[in-house]
């Protein structure tokens, strides 16, 4: 009969929007509350909310699949022939990048309990789009390596840390804020920037240098100025290079293509040319690695957030698909074998988020152990959180079935975007021979992360034997390069443990040990051991609890 439809749309979950991303999570606000000053606990509670708000609204989920969707453009020349080197984006990542200024997520060195605060934001924001937050966190970064020349830092901080975005390209004098990119590896040495061969000539004006050269990576190319290594006359140094320069003329920064990549494809990251570029000096000639190896710190531990927010939207998005979703006479929810897919996701994802909120309370106290211990529990827990992303990604994708490997679920662009905060700020490798060197040579380090690990000490005795067998691992650190990877993923999963014992519900606590440092626990998902308490490990971690 005409106008009869063919068929009738049943038992599919609605979508998961207008919610608080950052309410609705559990362990971020029990973290948040753990490690914020009690005086501006409220303010940040109430700020937080709004950002996840904002974040699990239906408008800005679609300007995050626009920003996708819409790659940016380059522009080398403009209709004449003159040499532009602009890159257009979609309107939708503006406002994105706007959104995530004005909620402050580059001024966490200004605020209050400002690194908690901003690190539990940048979670819930990369769980909106995650391509805009490489720029803010390299903006966020690039402020501890400014500091270290008190007269730029005089003159850029106030403009990083502002709420307020401007994305023409002028002057940064003549600008209310400013975005930081950087630029460090060449395609001759990659991690091993000592092999750098751009040159910088120091130019009549004291601290200022002509550029030339090329960078492999230059993400957010676009941004005000940038942080970049170069060979001075005593070496390897630091250079702020502005995009326009003060009499607002464009500087020499030529951008020969955008990267085809595999995720993130919001962001534009860059092959650029230096020609004669004009740069100033940060630090002394010849300490370029020691100047800005605060920057890298900070957006290192910026992967491990970006992993941690990637993993809690693939478990959220898995958990909300099996709360609606009814198949062999039941709720997926409810099936036990789905059940212990679904906990064994929210184990990985609680754990993550726990450890990198520890981490972002470290910066805010400031003190010489807590620095100590960001030494070594960074590139440990960049190393860890980063890798388990991507099998994340993958098993929530498939608890969706073949709903999950189209587009329009969303999940294909989380799997996608889920290997790169492992290759970002130094892959797997670099970050594991980062911790062997803070073992070797500083023995602060290791003190500091066994004094955090011993707060723990007797609570779980899965625990108590897998920080033994470290010590037994960390005994003999000669010729130990081969072995790297296992001595990193232990002490990750030992500070991942340390945290959950102390903080997390037991259930939660008991289901980590059991699988993660007892041992029980197959080589995939879902293959958590009897006995534990997976419809409360699940129920905790739903978007709607």
């Amino acid at each position: 009969m005409a106008g009869t439809p063919t068929h009738s749309v049943t038992n599919q979950p609605p979508p998961l929007v207008g919610y608080d991303l950052f309410t609705a999570d559990r362990a971020l606000a029990e973290a948040v509350e753990r490690h914020t000053a009690s005086d501006v606990l409220d303010e940040v509670r109430a700020e937080l909310s709004l950002l996840g708000s904002a974040a699990g609204s239906a408008q800005l989920q679609e300007w995050g699949a626009q920003a996708n969707e819409h790659p940016p453009r380059l522009r080398t020349h403009d209709r004449y022939g003159h040499r532009i080197d602009e890159v257009d984006f979609h309107p939708a990542w503006h406002r994105l990048l706007g959104k995530g200024v004005s909620s402050g997520l580059t001024a966490a060195w200004t605020r209050p309990s400002g690194h908690v605060r901003r690190a539990a934001g940048f979670l819930v924001w990369t769980q909106v789009e995650a391509g805009n937050c490489c720029p803010l966190s390299m903006t966020h970064a690039a402020v501890p390596a400014l500091r270290t020349d008190p007269g730029l830092a005089a003159e850029w901080e106030p403009r990083l840390t502002s709420t307020l975005y401007d994305r023409e390209l002028r002057p940064a004098t003549r600008k209310p804020g400013a975005l930081f990119g950087m630029g460090m590896t060449e395609k001759q040495g990659g991690s091993d920037v000592r092999a750098n061969t751009t040159a910088a000539r120091p130019l009549a004006e004291s601290g200022t240098y002509s550029l030339t050269g090329h960078k492999w990576f230059c993400s957010a190319p676009m941004s005000d100025a940038f942080l970049v290594l170069a060979q001075a006359p005593d070496g390897l140094t630091c250079f702020l290079v502005p995009r326009v320069l003060p009499d607002g003329s464009r500087n020499v920064f030529l951008i020969q293509r955008l990267k085809d990549k595999l995720g993130n494809r919001s962001n534009a990251s860059a092959e650029v040319e230096f020609a004669g570029t004009w740069a100033r000096r940060v630090g002394e000639e010849g300490l370029g690695v020691r100047t800005i190896i605060e920057m890298v710190a900070a957006t290192r531990l910026d992967c491990a957030l970006g992993s941690a927010g990637l993993m809690r939207q693939a478990v959220a998005q898995a958990i909300h698909h099996c709360a609606y979703r009814e198949a062999f006479g039941g709720r997926l929810l409810d099936k036990p074998l789905m059940r212990n897919v679904l906990a064994d996701l929210a184990l990985e994802s609680e754990a993550a988020t726990a450890l990198s909120l520890r981490l972002a309370a470290a910066y805010d106290d400031g003190g010489e152990q807590e620095r100590a211990f960001l030494r070594l529990a960074v590139p440990a827990a960049k190393y860890w959180i980063t890798k388990r992303c991507a099998p994340v990604a993958v098993e929530a994708a498939e608890c969706l079935g073949g709903n999950g490997y189209v587009e329009e679920s969303g999940l294909p662009r989380l799997v996608r975007e889920s290997p790169l905060n492992s290759v970002w700020e130094g892959a797997g490798n670099v970050q594991a021979l980062d911790v062997l060197r803070a073992l070797q040579r500083e023995p602060g380090a290791l003190d500091a992360c066994l004094t955090e690990i011993g707060r723990s000490h007797g609570a779980d005795h899965r625990l108590d034997r897998a920080v033994k067998d470290l010590f037994t691992e960390l005994a003999d650190l000669d010729a130990v390069e081969g072995r790297a990877r296992r001595i990193v993923e232990r002490l990750a999963l030992v500070l991942q443990g340390s945290v959950l014992v102390r903080h997390a519900p037991s259930e939660v606590a008991d289901a980590f040990c059991a699988s993660r440092l007892g041992g029980d626990h197959g080589a995939s998902f879902g293959t958590l051991p009897t006995g534990l308490a997976l419809e409360a490990i699940v129920a905790r971690a739903h978007p709607h609890s």
